[in-house]
């Protein structure tokens, strides 16, 4: 035991003795322990800073996924907002267009209307008046030619019931031959524009069977109510 300590003893003499004797590797041992102590900090610096940069990046990242999509609703709703208003413009446009046409066809029909009456009054008879009737005749036909090319279209009324969005009822009266609300005379034709209404036709509908006895028998006993109040006594008299 005593020669082991005393082995100790020597050996740490002798690390004394290199120390002494060797003073710079004692010194760069000291460095490497700084330096190695330097670089773990470092690392675990390194580490923390990864660490909330990551972090960092997390966060910045899912506040860029809100905003895109954000922008994407606000893009999305734009493009509708301008989808409808490029729609509505174009639904404008076109019932500006159709009024506009409404308006010069509506000043043209009283002029077809006077054809149509000078066609059934006419009846030519000289050859003079054969040609003039022939000539008036083409005049018609390409005015109608016209009228179709721009989408009008006559309509059709004679038996049909009466719809107060198609016709106007000028006159009404009792028939044994058709039911009620049935037209039974065209006064005036009436026009239809791409399906919708350019002008309404001028009609006579029926009141239906039995209804003029029924108005005379209201007449007549009115007249026997009165009659009878005239031949009682007045109890003032």
């Amino acid at each position: 035991m005593v020669e082991t300590q005393s082995g100790n003893i020597d050996n740490k003499d002798e690390n004394v003795s290199e120390q002494v004797n060797n003073p710079e590797a004692a010194i760069t041992e000291d460095q490497t322990n700084q330096e190695n102590e330097s670089i773990k900090k470092a690392d675990s610096i390194d580490t923390e800073d990864l660490k909330n940069t990551i972090s960092n990046n997390d966060a910045r990242l899912e506040q860029l996924e809100k905003e895109h999509e954000t922008l994407k609703n606000q893009y999305v709703r734009i493009s509708a907002d301008f989808d409808n208003f490029r729609k509505r413009q174009s639904r404008d446009q076109d019932d500006l267009k159709i009024q506009l046409v409404s308006k010069a066809l509506t000043a043209i029909l009283p002029i077809v209307d006077n054809f149509e009456r000078a066609r059934q009054q006419l009846k030519p008879e000289s050859e003079e008046a054969q040609s003039l009737h022939r000539s008036y005749q083409g005049l018609y036909k390409q005015l109608v030619e016209v009228l179709k090319q721009q989408g009008v279209a006559p309509m059709r009324v004679m038996n049909q019931q009466f719809d107060p969005n198609l016709h106007e009822a000028v006159l009404r009266e009792p028939s044994e031959e058709f039911n009620e609300d049935i037209i039974i005379e065209e006064l005036q034709r009436g026009y239809h524009l791409e399906g919708k209404v350019l002008r309404h036709a001028l009609v006579k509908v029926s009141m239906g069977p039995g209804k003029q006895n029924s108005q005379q028998e209201v007449e007549k006993d009115t007249v026997e109510g009165d009659i009878d109040s005239e031949a009682i006594p007045s109890e003032d008299v």
